[in-house]
């Protein structure tokens, strides 16, 4: 399989993996052939990019790294938690701790874990994907740090609900196209402190949980809010989760913005470390970001074509690409790998829509 982006899919190309609508309902089953019906349901939906069945790449995998079940629970536990607290229910506590320690579990079941799979959503479903992947992406970074169980489910927790107080802000202003003003700006700033204050609401929620949601947008320079702090004057939770949330939101697509991938995102998490995120976080951060996830159509600077069909995990930036097209654009019959760490003189020189 690999990933295209949707205005590429052309009647009769297979699904490869299960497309979903934003509650969660099933909307295209892995394996089934593409309909323009479909194509067109997938496009009013906002879903920019599926993986679809190739014979070059019938034998490519592209696993999550949490339980697909998993994910769309979590995604729907994140959403009743944001209902219920603007109707003013009860919160189960308990399920919400449940739910990070399933992630957990997952993710400690595998070894030398990379990112790979691009989540697909639809437009409509940004803030409760983004909050488990954010989720997820903060764990990663706890495992690499050596935390224990119990502040990994502590760290889970605070990133699972970190944007919780967006529930309490204008759709018009968190969707809107054009740049926010100062008044716009100040409105959405408020959701840190509306989350923090909506979170110590909820029995046996813990306080180290509760401070990510009022805190992860600080910065390690002291330029963020609410507070301006600085260094180690912020939550090291925040400063994990101030990562995550940022590397999910650049690659994502949003009505203001497109994303853009993830090799470039790294480069931005990284860049900034000392400025504006903790270093030794964005260090044990990125141990886990493929930079060049499985899937992906590259070309190199010979101006071959392939896809990357292995990432090495010390290496990023040098995954294993299968060369599918010549230099001259020529589909090849006998189509040889490459690892990259094996040849310094090949570089990944783009990343492709299609081939």
């Amino acid at each position: 399989m690999h990933r295209i982006k949707i205005d590429f899919i052309k009647n009769g190309m297979i699904a490869a993996k299960n497309i979903y609508t934003s509650d969660g309902k099933l909307l295209i089953t892995a394996g089934v052939e593409l309909k323009e019906i479909y194509i067109h349901r997938l496009k009013e939906l906002g879903i920019g990019e599926i993986y679809i069945h190739a014979e070059e790449t019938a034998d490519v995998i592209i696993e999550d790294i949490i339980r697909e079940q998993n994910r769309l629970e979590a995604k729907k536990l994140v959403q009743k938690v944001m209902e219920d607290l603007r109707l003013g229910k009860s919160i189960d506590t308990l399920e919400i701790y449940q739910q990070v320690t399933s992630i957990i579990d997952d993710l400690l079941r595998k070894k030398d874990i990379m990112v790979h799979l691009c989540d697909i959503r639809a437009a409509d479903d940004y803030t409760f994907a983004h909050s488990v992947n954010v989720c997820v992406l903060s764990i990663l970074a706890g495992i690499s740090l050596g935390y224990d169980d119990r502040k990994l489910q502590q760290l889970g927790v605070g990133a699972l609900l970190h944007d919780i107080g967006k529930m309490w802000i204008s759709l018009y202003i968190l969707n809107k196209p054009d740049l926010l003003n100062d008044e716009e700006f100040n409105e959405i700033k408020r959701h840190a402190e509306i989350g923090y204050e909506m979170l110590r609401r909820i029995p046996e929620m813990e306080g180290d949980a509760i401070v990510v949601a009022l805190t992860h947008h600080e910065r390690y320079n002291g330029s963020g809010y609410p507070f301006g702090k600085k260094g180690e004057d912020i939550h090291e939770y925040a400063r994990i989760v101030a990562i995550a949330d940022v590397y999910d939101a650049l690659t994502s697509d949003r009505v203001y913005k497109k994303k853009i991938l993830p090799h470039q995102a790294m480069t931005y998490v990284i860049s900034t470390a000392g400025n504006l995120f903790d270093p030794q976080m964005v260090k044990h951060f990125v141990k886990h970001i493929a930079a060049y996830p499985v899937g992906y159509l590259v070309s190199l600077n010979t101006g071959e074509k392939g896809i990357v069909v292995d990432a090495n995990h010390h290496f990023p930036t040098r995954p294993r690409v299968r060369i599918l097209y010549d230099a001259k654009g020529k589909k090849l019959m006998n189509r040889k790998e490459i690892d990259l760490t094996q040849h310094p003189s090949l570089v990944i020189t783009d990343v492709l829509e299609k081939l």
